[in-house]
């Protein structure tokens, strides 16, 4: 059965081992986490962010997955209310503009959402009886159609796209913590693509220059440093580099060829902060990229254009935001 938010953090028995589930990579390579080279060149900076707010949903929200739908469109999905409850609200967000739109099936949060070719689809999530191993695609007008299902169910999952196949990293079976990455692409069966060190929950990841830059999370109930990179083509995984502290509940974006990793948590329910964070995923340097304007963490993010939306999402005093924020480059 799925958590409520007062019992995420280091009290609860995670496995630190599992058993391997479905195809694609195993052993080799992809089991094995490689050092990243050292850089010697002069490494890129990544710009600052400039935050404001653009907009708000009809009810604050944590734990949503959002995801672009074609015509500028983003759906916001699922999630837990201020009650620390499980919703099926889908809503439309369209510029400053949000209304609900239709539900999911089943109240479902800690979900990932993606986009794939224009298509925006639900990934797994947990509810009051169990995580879920479904996938939905989910049309503008809020509609959910079966598309397929995850080797396994899956919540507290990150995902991200490399061309038209989208990558399911780490999770929670609500039982055991995984340690697959799973590739899926619509009309194909899903399949284990990677495998990370270790089992990892809640972390922050987005694809930027045809690989997947992944950065802190939860293994063994511990918030974690390390910043890895996946390259779909190998099913390999190295590490890259590490966060100025251990992180958690951070939610990640790409933009202009870096990797954000926007607010987050310590191990404790109360220990959010606002910086946002600047990862180049060539030599895995670190840089202070701005501030939100409060403490976050549990919060959605997409790009769209040359920004990133932040959605929902709750602070350190324990409120939960309806407020979406925009990232855009600039002081």
């Amino acid at each position: 059965m799925k958590r409520r938010y007062a019992a995420l953090g280091a009290g609860l028995p995670i496995a630190v081992a599992l058993t391997a589930c479905g195809g694609g990579a195993s052993g080799g390579d992809a089991a094995r986490p490689q050092h990243a080279p050292v850089s010697r060149g002069t490494p890129a900076t990544p710009g600052p962010l400039r935050v404001r707010t653009v907009g708000a949903l009809p009810a604050p929200v944590q734990f949503p997955a959002a995801a672009a739908a074609a015509g500028g469109q983003i759906l916001i999905m699922g999630g837990l209310s201020s009650a620390d409850t499980s919703v099926a609200t889908i809503t439309s967000l369209q510029g400053r503009q949000a209304s609900a739109v239709g539900t999911l099936p089943t109240p479902l949060h800690d979900a990932a959402g993606v986009s794939i070719d224009g298509r925006a689809f639900f990934i797994g999530g947990g509810g009051a009886a169990s995580e879920s191993d479904r996938v939905l695609a989910v049309a503008p007008n809020g509609r959910t159609t079966p598309e397929t299902t995850l080797p396994t169910p899956a919540s507290d999952i990150a995902a991200a796209v490399v061309g038209s196949t989208a990558y399911v990293i780490g999770g929670y079976t609500g039982a055991a913590s995984l340690r697959t990455i799973v590739a899926f692409r619509p009309g194909g069966s899903p399949r284990v693509a990677g495998r990370l060190p270790q089992p990892l929950r809640y972390a922050a990841a987005a694809a930027v220059g045809g690989r997947i830059v992944i950065a802190g999370g939860t293994s063994a109930a511990t918030a974690q440093r390390a910043i890895l990179s996946f390259d779909p083509g190998t099913g390999g995984v190295r590490t890259l580099g590490r966060l100025p502290g251990p992180l958690t509940h951070a939610t990640g974006a790409s933009l202009n060829g870096a990797l954000y990793v926007i607010g987050g948590r310590t191990d404790s329910t109360t220990g959010q902060t606002r910086t946002i964070l600047a990862v180049d995923p060539g030599t895995g340097r670190v840089s202070r990229a701005g501030k939100l304007p409060y403490s976050l963490s549990d919060a959605a993010a997409v790009t769209q254009g040359g920004r990133i939306l932040v959605i929902g999402g709750r602070d350190a005093r324990g409120q939960v935001h309806p407020e979406v924020l925009a990232l855009e480059p600039g002081r």
